[in-house]
């Protein structure tokens, strides 16, 4: 006799937002997460930075991006992230293909007014 097995939930992934601070390899971008915490003895607030490889399937985020990723499971030797959203664009970042940002739109329907 057979016995059912039934599907358990998976577990919730972490998921942090970051800074890209490198975009150079194909398909990987480096975020760079920083926190605050209070230091044991001093009581002190500090910085604490890591940096994690991230999976960039289509290789849309740029440096300075804001992005959040979520951890999946491991793709290379230190890459067990990926990329799930680009937060907010930096000044100096190409545009997201296929999302026109509120100025762009609000141009083009001033020149549709305009031409009507």
């Amino acid at each position: 006799m057979m016995s059912q097995v039934l599907p358990t939930a998976r577990a919730t992934r972490k998921v942090r937002v970051g800074v890209v601070v490198s975009n150079k390899m194909r398909k990987t971008i480096v975020v760079r997460i920083q926190r605050l915490v209070r230091h044991a003895k001093y009581a002190r607030v500090i910085h604490q930075t890591n940096k994690f490889k991230a999976h960039d399937e289509s290789n849309t985020a740029a440096i300075g991006d804001w992005v959040r990723i979520m951890e999946t499971r491991p793709l290379s030797k230190d890459k067990r992230w990926r990329l799930v959203e680009v937060i907010r664009r930096a000044s100096t970042a190409p545009p997201v293909p296929g999302i026109e940002s509120e100025s762009e739109q609000s141009a083009r329907q001033k020149s549709k007014d305009s031409a009507s």
